[in-house]
């Protein structure tokens, strides 16, 4: 639903009906949580603007939607309510544990967090999980989005879904947004990174992870708001923007999706409802040594639905050509940085994760059954024993080839103010092999900048 559909805030001039506002969960929604075969999650949860009929005539508003079963109470608080939850206490819908509150005049860019009442009796003001819009950080609120977003890359779309790219020519440039050219938003990077792509000859971008997150420094890699591009470029639909002008210009967009770990920053994730709720309650499993993060509860239905519902959620919001699922050996390994007696076996003895190949499996599954042509990626696993001499003399053959379909890429570009056309004009199978570049820094070195 778009601000075209829907009247503005200052429109809810209308009464409560006398058995309440409709619950934005429905029926049939609510098992499917339980079970954790919510594919659109994003959908029932989380903050949507919304109009009802009041008494007197149609109500705008927010319905504001959150898994939290353990919790003994939770309120909605916000700067439209002085960040005082005693008139906004959401109600218990029972079943997986899910609360509900429809709060008339409030409206997109609306900045809110949730008031829980732990297990513990403990009260915490709570990012939402689902939260589609966050303040730029170091704020930590959540904010209401309603996307106005008009996408323009049907063509793109239907050519990617018809290419099998296992096959195809495929060029990727990783890049960190924030330190590629610092200052640049979302669309000004969408006009400069997209020429520049397009002049280097590469078929695809690959970017450091975009979800929020806390911490810059991280290069985006212990997220916060799953569910929310980062806002230090802009907003949601900026991001959208983005993807799109890069599919005018014929290029895929791939993202880093971090579903093995998140930080134990006490206002997000962590301990949402006085309980161990996203991660594992084992901190054996439960607990990233290296990182200090905490390890999502693969096993747990609801929280694989979390993941699953979410790399979902950026292939069909925001148009993404590719998951580059980041972390796997972490999530595969029991013993991934762990020292004997430092970890627990699975059920048969031995140090894969059970749990986690699930959750993969599912979650490819899924993508490809409604994405059949975008890319599913992950890093090489780290190689164990007399597999390291191998996989040296692989990655210098690897290099060597790299170099040089680099510099046959070179003598081929397309460059100045119709490269795009020319380009498209030639078709991907004219579009050189090139190379997988790292971030900035390391292009200038490769291409001399």
């Amino acid at each position: 639903m778009t601000s075209d559909d829907t009247p503005t805030p200052s429109a809810a001039t209308g009464a409560e009906p006398a058995d309440g506002w409709p619950v934005a969960v429905g029926e049939l929604d609510l098992p499917l949580i339980g079970e954790g075969r919510h594919e659109r999650l994003w959908d029932v949860l989380g903050a949507h603007v919304r109009t009802h009929d009041g008494t007197d005539g149609p109500v705008a508003g927010t319905s504001f939607a959150l898994w939290a079963p353990n919790a003994r109470s939770v309120q909605v608080v916000g700067d439209f309510n002085g960040w005082d939850g005693g008139a906004h206490a959401m109600r218990p819908l029972g079943g997986p544990g899910v609360w509900d509150l429809f709060v008339p005049g409030v409206g997109a860019g609306a900045r809110y967090k949730f008031r829980v009442e732990g297990a513990d009796g403990v009260w915490h003001e709570k990012i939402d999980p689902l939260a589609f819009g966050t303040e730029v950080p170091p704020a930590t609120a959540s904010v209401v989005v309603e996307p106005t977003h008009r996408w323009r890359d049907d063509a793109w779309v239907e050519q990617r879904d018809a290419t099998r790219w296992a096959e195809a020519p495929v060029s990727i440039y990783e890049v960190h947004l924030g330190s590629w050219r610092p200052g640049l938003t979302y669309r000004e990077l969408a006009e400069e990174l997209g020429d520049y792509l397009l002049e280097m000859g590469f078929t695809h971008v690959e970017l450091l992870p975009v979800a929020e997150h806390p911490f810059g420094g991280s290069w985006g890699y212990q997220v916060t708001s799953y569910y929310a591009p980062t806002s230090r470029f802009g907003s949601p639909d900026d991001f959208r923007w983005f993807v799109d002008e890069l599919h005018q210009r014929g290029l895929g967009v791939i993202v880093d999706w971090v579903p093995a770990h998140f930080p134990k920053d006490e206002w997000a994730l962590a301990r949402f409802d006085g309980t161990a709720l996203y991660e594992h309650p084992d901190p054996r499993r439960g607990e990233q040594p290296d990182w200090g993060t905490y390890v999502f509860d693969f096993g747990r239905p609801e929280v694989r639905n979390f993941l699953v519902a979410n790399a979902l959620f950026w292939l069909e919001e925001f148009h993404l050509d590719g998951l580059r699922v980041d972390a796997v050996a972490s999530m595969l390994y029991l013993d991934y940085s762990r020292n004997d007696g430092e970890w627990v076996p699975n059920k048969h003895g031995g140090r894969e994760n059970l749990e986690a190949v699930q959750l993969l499996q599912e979650l490819n599954a899924t993508v490809y059954k409604h994405h059949p042509g975008v890319m599913m990626r992950a890093p090489l696993v780290p190689p164990r024993g007399d597999d390291v001499r191998h996989r040296l003399r692989l990655d210098r053959e690897l290099r060597a080839a790299a170099v040089a379909r680099r510099g046959r890429a070179r003598q081929g570009l397309a460059v100045g103010p119709d490269a795009g056309r020319r380009v498209e004009q030639g078709g991907r199978r004219a579009r050189p092999a090139g190379v997988h570049v790292g971030p900035s820094r390391q292009a200038d070195a490769v291409h001399g900048r």
